[in-house]
């Protein structure tokens, strides 16, 4: 049996406010980019070095599009699931360009927001007007 898996999980913060556009179709896709940093002890010299990524992160699922609308913001730190996709395209002279992404498809993928709740102050206000709908008399 030959099985194969594209699967890339990612930990993040976001670099600048997503982007949201609609197709001809209606379909709603947001695009950001999310940068991971890897930090390591120089042994020669013993200082601290860091490297950082940059990751373009599509969203097709439309659940998905609409918490990135909401919530997520520059600076957001969040968890990424999805798959390795790379685009060939050809510019006005020719010349191919490739580019990869992490794709969340419409039935895959996911996306957890890991930012404090102080960083997100529409995140703040969701959860303050989601508890007014808690009963008062509850005995405890």
């Amino acid at each position: 049996m030959a099985y194969s898996v594209n699967k890339v999980i990612l930990v993040g913060n976001v670099g600048k406010d997503p982007e949201t556009r609609v197709s001809n179709h209606g379909y709603k896709t947001s695009t950001l980019t999310l940068a991971t940093s890897q930090r390591w002890k120089d042994k020669q010299g013993g200082e601290m070095k860091e490297k950082t990524e940059w990751h373009k992160i599509v969203v097709f699922n439309p659940h998905l599009v609409e918490v990135v609308e909401k919530y997520i913001r520059k600076g957001s730190k969040l968890y990424v699931e999805g798959a390795l996709t790379t685009r060939k395209w050809a510019d006005k002279q020719g010349v191919d360009h490739y580019t990869t992404e992490v794709v969340l498809s419409a039935f895959n993928g996911e996306l957890v927001l890991l930012s404090e709740k102080s960083h997100n102050s529409d995140l703040n206000q969701e959860k303050v007007t989601d508890s007014d709908d808690l009963d008062d008399e509850v005995p405890f």
